[in-house]
């Protein structure tokens, strides 16, 4: 597969493993079983996550991918990973201890499906952690459309447009409002655990500028579960299911 050949239907998925995805496992961990847990990863990507989860906390882990060349690659270092559509899993329900669903949900082609999907596979007591892109972040990091082209990166405010023009422009990715990505669950047998927004890794922005791209994100960072976090890049919703 060529590089970001599907960058605009699917992402690009995490290639190395740095500050932001650390910060994100830790997350993880702390709303949500590892240690000797049940793992499912939705949307596996090349199996960064997997492998980490892997190494430190269980060889419990299966995954998939909508894409063979993803599932392959993901499955050198997860054995488990099988090629799938999120929308239609094939796992028994109640399999699993804690589901992993990282910036995945936006790409899907039925969102509310594939959550059905999440919590029918998801043991009594088990929970979801989900990242997708928050609506109010100011930057749409899937890149965009204009005249029929796609342009990949970041493009300012794109997100604050009415649905009639947003989606003219970025027609191949979701964005969130908190509302709205919980509403996905409203059929579900569910309870809210934890819904906040956080900001990026800034990996890249750090490398760049050194000790003021450090002091920026650790402003950002303090806004984390305060009002302010209605800017940040991603939700963190964790789910856990009740019967």
């Amino acid at each position: 597969m060529k590089p970001y050949e599907h960058a605009a239907e699917r992402g690009v998925p995490s290639l190395v493993w740095r500050a932001g995805q650390e910060r994100r496992l830790q997350m993880i961990a702390k709303w949500a079983k590892l240690d000797n847990a049940s793992i499912l990863i939705d949307g596996v990507g090349v199996g960064t996550y997997a492998s980490q989860i892997r190494k430190r906390y269980t060889s419990d882990v299966e995954a998939f991918d909508i894409e063979f060349e993803r599932a392959q690659e993901a499955r050198l270092e997860t054995p488990h990973t099988v090629v799938a559509a999120a929308e239609a899993l094939p796992y028994p329900a109640n399999r699993f201890d804690t589901i992993l669903s990282h910036e995945v949900l936006e790409h899907v082609e039925d969102d509310r499906k594939a959550v059905q999907e999440m919590v029918r596979v998801l043991k009594p007591g088990g929970r979801v952690v989900i990242f997708a892109p928050n609506r109010w972040y100011p930057f749409e990091t899937h890149g965009h459309y204009w005249k029929g082209e796609y342009h990949f990166g970041n493009t300012p405010l794109i997100n604050y447009l009415p649905d009639r023009w947003r989606n003219q422009l970025a027609p191949h990715v979701k964005a969130y409002t908190g509302r709205v990505i919980k509403g996905l669950f409203e059929e579900c047998p569910v309870r809210v655990v934890l819904h906040q927004r956080v900001y990026g890794g800034y990996d890249n922005i750090i490398a760049r500028l050194g000790q003021p791209g450090r002091i920026l994100r650790d402003m950002l960072y303090r806004l984390e579960g305060t009002p302010l976090d209605v800017f940040g890049l991603s939700h963190l919703l964790v789910m856990e299911k009740t019967h």
